[in-house]
C-alpha cells in the first residue's frame, strides 16, 4: 500500500510540470494559509508486554480511532509548511500469567512540522506528500507483575503521503498514511496512521 502511494506522488510530481491543470482547485494561492482537523486510525500492540502463557480477555493488538487538527502555510501553489497535533488516544490492555494478574495502560500523542508538496492529477484532486520530523510522547503506567513502564519524548523522523478532493476552492477532504515514527518505548502505539482530514484554506 505504502509503495503504491510513494507511486502516485512521483507520478503526480512529473505531471505538475505541465500546465494541463494550472486551473486546478486543489491549488492554494501561495501567501495563504490554511487549518483543519481529522481522524486518525492508528495501530496498537501490546504482544511484548507479557510473556509467554500470558491469558487475558483483551485483544493485545488492533486499532484505535482518534483525532488531529493542524495548519499550514502556502508558500506558492505548491509547497507548503505544516504543523499539526495528534492525540492517538488512551488504550489498556489487562492479562494474567501463572495466576498473577498484570496491566498496562497507555496514552500516547505527537507533534509535527513538515514541508508539504502538492500535485494536482485533475481539475478536483491532487496527491501530496510530507516529510518532516515529529515529537512522540507515549506513556505508559503498569501494575501487577507488569514491567514495562515509562514516560519520555523521543523526535523522530515524520512521513506521510495520500490525495485531496477539492469540494470548492477553499474546502478539501484528504485521505493519507501518516508515519511518526516510533516513541521512546516500543509498547501500544505502532509508527503508522491512516488519517482522513477536513480543512479550510483562507
Amino acid at each position: 500500500m505504502k509503495k503504491i502511494l510513494f507511486a502516485l506522488v512521483a507520478s503526480a510530481a512529473a505531471l505538475g510540470g505541465t500546465a494541463a491543470y494550472a486551473q486546478s482547485n486543489t491549488q492554494d494561492a501561495p501567501g495563504t494559509a490554511y487549518i483543519g482537523a481529522g481522524v486518525v486510525g492508528s495501530r496498537y500492540d501490546f504482544s511484548d508486554a507479557a510473556g509467554a502463557g500470558a491469558l487475558s480477555s483483551d485483544n493485545h493488538s488492533g486499532t484505535k480511532a482518534a483525532g488531529k487538527i493542524y495548519g499550514g502555510y502556502n508558500i506558492d501553489s505548491t509547497w507548503a509548511v505544516e504543523a499539526g497535533y495528534t492525540d492517538f488516544g488512551k488504550r489498556s490492555y489487562n492479562y494474567t500469567q501463572g495466576g498473577a494478574a498484570g496491566g498496562l495502560n497507555t496514552d500516547a500523542h505527537s507533534y509535527y512540522l513538515a514541508g508539504k508538496g502538492t500535485w494536482p492529477v485533475a481539475r478536483d484532486f491532487a496527491v501530496f506528500g510530507k516529510l518532516g520530523v515529529a515529537r512522540n510522547h507515549n506513556d505508559v503506567t503498569t501494575s501487577g507483575i507488569a514491567s514495562v513502564s515509562g514516560s519520555e519524548n523521543k523526535t523522530a523522523l515524520y512521513a506521510s503521503v495520500g490525495g485531496e478532493y477539492a469540494i470548492n476552492k477553499n474546502v478539501k477532504v484528504s485521505l493519507e498514511y501518516e508515519n511518526y515514527g516510533k516513541s521512546d518505548i516500543d509498547t501500544g502505539r505502532k509508527a503508522g496512521a491512516i488519517t482522513a482530514g477536513l480543512r479550510y484554506n483562507f
